[in-house]
């Protein structure tokens, strides 16, 4: 077999229209494939143009000029991303699972009176200005993570290990998002830290530790004391009040009570003075069967005699029809309407 004959033949024959449909076709692919973005409606968008920064995109459909020319890079502005010191969550959910590697050189740190303990801590924050997060900091991740160990750090070294341990755990948090958004929004990172969690903060495990659980079950037992107190006092100390309060009001009934009998006797006897002075002789007289009722008003004998007798009663002295007096003044018609 010659030469000529043992090159390869093809079915169909290539021209120059052929192959310029072809590149056509392939043109118009590229152009549909790089000319359109979606941007997330948690996210938002900057576009470059030949490397340069040129617009911030909002979310949804999008076009860009295609091969290259603009460039898309989606930033998750919307969502609050975390950051764990001291241990790794590999799956979050409603079971959380934990790493079992520990990171010592995380959240091992040195208090202000010079112990040792384990501080866990989180950090949540949200990227606010897209631009800056891309561009001026060139390990993103890594500036927060060292940022935020540095702060918490110098804090903790401020404190003596009882107070991390108890009542300046809220104002460490609070101190640490402060200086961290101030850090950050001096190295134009873009992000904004919306809260610090401190979680587990143990001191180091042996002795140290044990000693410090008793004195943790010791602020226990006295913080329950106290609110056993306070539920005793909160419970005694109203019913004795109410019960003062009482006595008072029954205090001040009488003395009004006490006052008022002698405002009105006095008004009385100034009414019977008024009498006196009118008619002296008739007031008198009136005055004396007053007191003569009021001697006899508890007496059921009468004596017949004018004679004392004798306490005991005897059937010959009693005269209850008073049929051996004569009948001088009717005393309770004269108590009923006054001397005639």
């Amino acid at each position: 077999m010659s030469e000529r004959d043992s090159s390869p033949r093809f079915s169909f024959r290539l021209n120059g229209r052929a192959v310029f449909i072809v590149l056509i076709v392939l043109i118009l692919i590229g152009i549909a494939t790089t000319s359109f973005f979606v941007v997330d409606q948690t996210e938002e968008a900057v576009v470059l143009r030949l490397g340069r920064y040129h617009r911030t995109a909002a979310p949804g459909l999008h076009f860009k000029i295609p091969f290259g020319i603009e460039q898309n890079f989606n930033v998750p502005t919307q969502i609050v991303q975390n950051m764990q010191f001291g241990f790794r969550v590999e799956q979050a959910g409603v079971n959380t699972v934990f790493s079992s590697a520990d990171f010592p050189e995380e959240s091992v740190m040195l208090t202000g009176d010079l112990n040792i303990v384990d501080v866990e801590w989180i950090i949540q924050y949200r990227i606010e200005n897209p631009t800056d997060w891309l561009f001026n900091v060139e390990n993103r991740e890594r500036t927060i993570r060292d940022i935020s160990q540095s702060i918490v750090n110098r804090l903790v070294g401020d404190r003596a290990i009882v107070d991390v341990l108890g009542s300046e755990r809220p104002a460490i948090e609070v101190l640490a998002q402060d200086e961290m958004n101030t850090i950050f929004e001096n190295y134009g990172l873009g992000v904004n830290v919306t809260a610090v969690r401190l979680q587990n903060i143990v001191p180091p495990i042996g002795r140290v530790q044990d000693a410090f659980e008793d004195v943790n079950r010791a602020i226990q037992d006295m913080n329950r004391l106290i609110n056993e107190g306070r539920e005793q006092y909160n419970s005694e100390i109203p019913r004795a009040r109410g019960e003062a309060e009482q006595i008072v009001q029954i205090a001040r009934g009488y003395a009004a009570e006490r006052v008022n009998r002698a405002r009105g006797d006095a008004a009385r006897f100034n009414q019977v003075l008024a009498e006196y002075n009118r008619d002296p002789a008739t007031t008198r007289t009136r005055l004396y069967y007053e007191m003569v009722e009021d001697v006899f008003a508890g007496e059921t004998a009468t004596a017949t005699d004018g004679e004392p007798t004798e306490p005991r009663e005897t059937p010959e002295l009693i005269d209850r029809n008073l049929s051996n007096f004569i009948p001088l003044l009717n005393l309770e018609r004269a108590a009923q309407g006054g001397v005639q």
